[in-house]
């Protein structure tokens, strides 16, 4: 295939050449082969970007509610044509299978930006309070954006819109891993007529673009979306200038199943569930609980479901899952697969190396660890791969203990046919989002955590609130 090549930034409207090149490969993750070449920007690419998007803030954000509506539903209008495109180029980078590429992966730029054009119509930036003061709801100014490469559009949708909804301009700055689908997002806001200045996109890494943002006084605000070790770096570079941060950061999600009627076959929809993605999703339901009463039988219904699992090239058809992103990160599932094994838990299925037949690319066996305890690092670690650990309970008390038992607070879910067990469980889980059986929450519902999972919400109504800085006006009476 012909090598790719995007080492421009968009600034103010225009494609750039970076101040210094700093050529990066951006690599296939099913072959370990070089598809790409971007350029790594510099703190003089940030500050270009950023006086762009402060000049842009003084206009952009005096437009009308029903102007950023109109620029809203005709970005929808270019994504809708080239959603495609996006798709491939998320099967390229990140190694996503063509049924995920082209469904969720890429459809999530839809429905996300569908969720903040019906949140944003019914949304009110001046309001009165009981006593007669004035409410004013104003965009809080130049936000800097750094986004993961695990589900690349659906983070880039939930920060990028919400800003221009509420009349912020920013600088985004995409995973160096996956900038492809990135690079396609600013072509698509250019096509659909985004002001100048008021989007802007440096590619580059943390250390260096990343703490620039962070960092640069005229940023008023930071979302991230990442690691939580990242996330704190980016909260401390914050503070420098005291401005706001919101964070989605990781998660070690519970699954709480019971012995009732149908809860084997929950067993074997919930584990396959990890596996989506590749496992490389922060809110993945990893530690998935289990009544002891059927826990020897889910060990092996979870163990049939990993060693059914189809593992295949991210080009064909099928229900199968891809490789990881790289090799950074297969190393790393790969050293907790051991861990698994070294502390003592029983290895049902899959674990260390390659499947079979696989000689290249950052393939995982899809694995599944049995008589874990919470106090593992299998329990405790975010493994970011198709790994599940199943954890046996005895009563619906310890269920909630062990859910509860971790640094994370991003989701759970909760598997029962008795609705009133379900929502006085959902009451008692501290996790920013909690699923009902086989449920999941839809666009514009708010996505964040609690805890170590990070602070704010992404999407919809509450998604515009963050964006926002609140003004109390008193008038005469």
């Amino acid at each position: 295939m012909t090598m790719i090549e995007k080492r421009e930034f968009y600034i103010d409207g225009k494609w750039v050449a970076p101040t210094v090149p700093n050529d990066f490969n951006v690599i296939n993750p099913a072959t370990e082969k070089q598809v790409a070449t971007i350029s790594l920007g510099s703190k003089a690419d940030v500050d270009k970007a950023v006086a762009a998007a402060k000049k842009a803030f003084d206009t952009f954000s005096q437009t009308s509610k029903e102007e950023r509506l109109a620029l809203l539903k005709q970005i929808l209008e270019v994504y809708k044509k080239r959603q495609g495109e996006v798709a491939e180029a998320i099967k390229l980078e990140l190694g996503a299978p063509h049924k995920l590429a082209h469904g969720p992966q890429a459809g999530v730029g839809v429905g996300h930006l569908e969720g903040f054009i019906d949140a944003l119509e019914r949304f009110e930036f001046e309001t009165k309070e009981p006593n007669g003061d004035l409410i004013f709801k104003e965009p809080i100014g130049v936000c800097g954006l750094i986004t993961p490469w695990n589900w690349p559009i659906n983070q880039i949708a939930l920060k990028v819109l919400p800003a221009i909804a509420t009349g912020c301009t920013v600088v985004l700055k995409p995973s160096e891993i996956t900038p492809l689908n990135a690079i396609l997002y600013a072509e698509i806001l250019d096509e659909a007529g985004v002001p100048a200045g008021v989007f802007n996109l440096v590619n580059g890494d943390g250390l260096n673009v990343g703490a620039a943002l962070s960092q640069h006084p005229d940023v008023a605000m930071m979302s991230f979306t990442g690691s939580t070790r990242a996330g704190i770096a980016v909260s401390k570079d914050a503070a420098e200038n005291v401005k706001k941060v919101t964070l989605e950061l990781g998660g070690k999600s519970p699954n709480i199943i019971f012995d009732e009627e149908g809860a084997l076959d929950v067993v074997k929809r919930e584990t396959r569930r990890v596996f989506s993605n590749s496992g490389q999703s922060c809110n993945a339901r990893t530690r998935i609980l289990v009544e002891r009463s059927i826990y020897n039988e889910a060990m092996k219904v979870a163990a049939d479901a990993a060693n059914g699992q189809k593992v295949g090239d991210p080009n064909e058809e099928g229900y199968h899952i891809g490789p990881l992103v790289s090799q950074l990160q297969f190393d790393r599932v790969q050293a907790l697969i051991q861990a698994g094994i070294d502390e003592g838990a029983t290895l049902l299925a899959g674990g260390t190396g390659r499947p079979e037949n696989v000689k290249s690319g950052f393939y995982v066996k899809p694995t599944v660890f049995g008589n874990v305890n919470n106090n593992m690092r299998i329990a405790r670690e975010e493994v970011f791969g198709p790994v599940v650990a199943l954890i046996p309970f005895d009563t619906e008390e310890e269920a909630i203990a062990i859910a509860n038992d971790t640094e994370y607070g991003l989701a759970a879910a909760v598997q029962t046919n008795d609705p009133e067990k379900a929502m006085r469980i959902a009451r008692k889980l501290r996790a920013g989002m909690v699923h009902i059986n086989n449920s999941d929450i839809g666009y514009g519902t708010p996505f964040g955590g609690y805890k170590m999972s990070g602070t704010g919400r992404e999407g919809g109504h509450y998604g515009l609130e963050d964006f926002l800085e609140i003004k109390a006006v008193s008038v005469p009476a």
